[in-house]
């Protein structure tokens, strides 16, 4: 056997334990067609883990998360949690930082027989810095950035560094010059925060000089917002700090077709992290209706990260099966799940693509 891929799997809270055992079922698919060698360690956090152990990321969940190879990461309940000196840290957050997961890599990409939102088809990707910006569980060696001096003054602080800009510039570039349009458009506010925007800007043209055979431009974050509805299509790569990529990586998704298709990888130089990029949908959890394939897609996101960093070709084909069978699943209204009006159930769905991958594999 060739090397084997030991991933860690944290279910999270609401529907994170429906979509994950869906998107493991679909790992597993792949797995047996291709022999890849993966193993899986189910590991607590959450809400449940808070009831069990009074913490929401115990240290040997996190212990486990960092001793792996990959990890899954299911939708957390993080508003519900209690203060973090109560046992509520979030997981999520957690990891970013103490993994170092700078880059949060996030496709928009209309698959086929879902009509974008607003008009032409897209394909993007928004490639998001991940450690600091605006988060205020992020920018401090101790206490949060967010804070209420007096009852009726509350500030919060923004940290942006040179180190943190050019490692996501040069994450942007990379993936530019393995897409076929080759271009990256960095988005700011530097007209209003002069100084931190300026440090990113400056970064980021650095960063582009040495890829001379990547188009740039930038854009303003409140232009760029309405530009994507105006017309996606016309943009690749998207480089940009941590809220404004939070934020526009939503709108980008929900163009493409839906958010609940949007894949999300949580990537450092050591870590990688498969995390869907919607929430937890407390309100339909439990009930079989949620959609996985953000979770499934992220997986595959993943797969694909592993097998570029280790040269593994198998990885990269298992991820390239799941995402043409979720392409195959989804053009079908037959095969969708509800909200995307078809009638299938969060387990039937991810049946239904490790089927088609199945049949995908008999024709290759």
């Amino acid at each position: 056997m060739a090397n084997r891929t030991h991933l860690v799997v944290m279910p999270g809270d609401g529907i994170g334990p429906e979509i994950t055992a869906a998107t493991l079922h679909v790992l597993h698919a792949v797995d047996r067609l291709l022999s890849l060698g993966l193993s899986f360690e189910e590991v607590p956090i959450g809400v449940a883990a808070l009831k069990a152990r009074g913490t929401t990321l115990p240290n040997a969940s996190f212990e486990a998360a960092r001793q792996a190879d990959g990890l899954i990461l299911g939708p957390v309940s993080h508003n519900e949690y209690p203060a973090a000196d109560k046992g509520g840290l979030n997981p999520s957050g957690e990891m970013r930082k103490r993994l170092d997961l700078y880059a949060n890599i996030r496709p928009a990409k209309t698959r086929p027989g879902l009509p974008p939102v607003c008009g032409k088809p897209v394909d993007l990707v928004v490639v998001r810095e991940n450690t600091e910006g605006f988060y205020a569980d992020r920018n401090m060696f101790l206490g949060s950035a967010d804070i209420m001096p007096t009852p009726d003054l509350a500030i919060s602080m923004r940290k942006i560094t040179r180190e943190g800009s050019t490692r996501i510039a040069e994450t942007a570039f990379r993936l530019a010059m393995t897409r076929p349009r080759q271009k990256v458009t960095a988005v700011h506010k530097a007209n209003v925060f002069r100084v931190s925007d300026g440090l990113f800007l400056e970064c980021v043209r650095a960063v582009a000089a040495r890829y001379p055979d990547v188009a740039y431009d930038e854009k303003i974050v409140d232009a760029m917002a309405a530009l994507l509805v105006r017309d996606a299509s016309t943009f690749d790569v998207i480089v940009t700090t941590n809220m404004f990529g939070d934020i526009l990586s939503d709108e980008a998704s929900e163009i493409s077709g839906s958010l609940g298709l949007a894949a999300s990888l949580n990537a450092g130089n050591e870590h990688g992290v498969a995390q869907a990029q919607h929430g937890s949908a407390p309100d339909i959890a439990g009930q079989d209706r949620a959609n996985p394939s953000s979770l499934i897609g992220s997986a595959a996101m993943l797969l694909a990260w592993l097998g570029d960093r280790r040269s593994d070709p198998r990885l990269v084909t298992a991820a390239d099966l799941m995402e043409r069978a979720l392409d195959e699943t989804v053009a079908k209204k037959e095969w969708r799940t509800a909200d995307l009006g078809g009638p299938l159930g969060t387990r039937a769905f991810g049946e239904r693509v490790a089927a088609v991958i199945a049949g995908i594999a008999m024709q290759r």
